[in-house]
């Protein structure tokens, strides 16, 4: 059984640590993005090294007291509140936010867990390269919540999830100790990898407070276009074509719905859209050649052999890298306009992609058959992940939903499953989607998680509830 973080507690630990590091959360470190749950907390860490975490860590270990790792705030499964149970200590990362050493002949910088990812990516451009890593949360998202998510975004397709764009990790155990693990070394085969272990346990097996960090040669030309296809069938049909085109050149293949254009309509009217009609499907192509190669030309040969093909019938090729900028703030403006619709049930999925095309439809039906609703199904179909998004129809809330909502995403999810798919696909399961990895988790899976859990966090201080629920 766990002990509150009460003021004796954060007595204790004012005492071990420098002025300033130990003190009351603020309502940012309490809040979930999507406004449904507050955490709960009385005490806020907030260390400056490595020696300070674990100072921390091994004082909460003797006490008995949880800890719920907090980088930006802007995870969407909960992982980063606690909303009931015993109070826990909060340790915020925000900073620890250094850039400690860019390698650029060796395409590696390792940066501290705090560093805002933009941050990050700019450390990587001042030194002519490229951390591919994007995400519409950018601008506040830090890197160690980065990787204890495993997140995903739009560059997943050319270069992976932050799994794949991490060498090393430095972190603290849950006993307190340090984990010096930040080789900069492509390959290394000494044991066990607890680097990919560390990456996407949420927090839950130790605390990342540092990373070295893959990084790659900036494309020489980049561009993107809008392409107008069909359906979600053609446009699989048209990712197809240009990766035989174009091979690994495409950086991002994203789906976009006219529900989500009518969404930026609604909400955010100063978003300029390409199209005068808006059209029911179209796809956001973003493209990085080598030197000498015209990536308009090639985003023209494409489009015109996919109309060729009746897989698309407009589209618009950025003229420069500000209209590209103007593409991409088209995108990731619609996760904000959702945002301000407010969802009844949002939905981070994965499929193969041999099942897209028939799941939304099949989806669709379903979910008619409880209700009316909008549906925003948008994503990254270069790498098969969808958000499937439900939303009330105009003139009413999501409040209005509120006895609706299990039964939507029970429904949703169970089509995923059918077809193979993933109820997480970057979101990770925090202490909302605790249920569903129960309901669809393989057994045999879920029992290793809990081994690893009680061998590495035997007393389940780390982050206590999120992924595993508590026993």
């Amino acid at each position: 059984m766990l002990n509150p973080a009460d003021a004796n507690f954060a007595a204790v630990l004012t005492g071990l640590l420098p002025d300033d590091c130990i003190g009351v959360p603020e309502p940012r470190h309490l809040e979930d993005p999507r406004g449904r749950w507050m955490g709960e907390a009385a005490v806020l860490a907030r260390p400056r090294s490595v020696d300070e975490v674990a100072m921390i860590v091994r004082t909460c270990a003797k006490a008995l007291v949880g800890i719920v790792p907090w980088g930006g705030g802007t995870g969407l499964v909960g992982g980063q509140v606690m909303p009931n149970g015993v109070a826990p200590l909060i340790l915020s990362l925000e900073r620890m936010a250094a850039i400690r050493t860019v390698y650029p002949s060796e395409n590696v910088m390792i940066a501290e867990a705090g560093a805002i990812l933009a941050d990050v990516q700019a450390a990587a451009t001042a030194v002519d390269r490229l951390f591919p890593l994007s995400l519409a949360s950018e601008g506040s998202a830090r890197i160690g919540g980065n990787l204890a998510t495993n997140a995903g975004g739009v560059n997943v397709l050319r270069y992976g999830n932050a799994r794949d764009l991490c060498l090393g990790l430095e972190a603290v155990m849950p006993d307190g100790a340090i984990w010096h693990g930040l080789k900069r070394l492509r390959k290394d085969n000494t044991g066990y990898d607890l680097r990919n272990l560390m990456i996407g346990s949420e927090g839950t097996l130790g605390v990342i407070t540092a990373a070295s960090l893959r990084l790659f040669p900036v494309p020489a030309e980049q561009g993107a276009a809008f392409f107008v296809v069909p359906g979600p069938a053609a446009a699989l049909e048209l990712l197809a074509l240009a990766q035989a085109l174009l091979g690994g050149g495409i950086s991002a293949f994203e789906l976009i719905n006219i529900q989500g254009l009518e969404f930026l309509r609604e909400t955010m009217p100063e978003v300029r859209q390409p199209f005068a009609a808006k059209p029911e499907w179209m796809v956001l192509i973003d493209l990085g050649l080598g030197q000498g190669h015209s990536v308009p030309e090639a985003l023209a040969g494409l489009f015109e052999t996919g109309l060729s093909r009746g897989l698309v019938s407009d589209g618009v090729i950025a003229g420069s890298a500000a209209e590209r900028d103007q593409f991409w703030t088209l995108r990731e403006s619609i996760p904000l306009a959702n945002r301000k619709i407010g969802a009844i049930s949002s939905h981070d999925i994965s499929l193969p992609l041999g099942e897209i095309a028939g799941f939304i439809p099949r989806a669709g039906a379903a979910l008619a058959k409880l209700g009316i609703w909008r549906i925003n199904c948008f994503g990254h179909l270069g790498d098969g992940n969808l958000h499937y998004n439900v939303f009330p129809i105009q003139g009413k809330t999501r409040g209005d939903y509120a006895g609706q909502r299990e039964a939507i995403k029970t429904c949703v999810h169970d089509l995923v499953n059918d077809v193979g798919g993933s109820v997480s696909a970057e979101h990770g399961i925090g202490r909302l989607k605790v249920g569903d990895l129960e309901r669809y988790g393989d057994p045999a899976k879920l029992a290793a998680m809990r081994a690893i859990k009680t061998a590495l966090d035997p007393i389940g201080i780390m982050n206590p509830g999120a992924v595993l629920r508590l026993p």
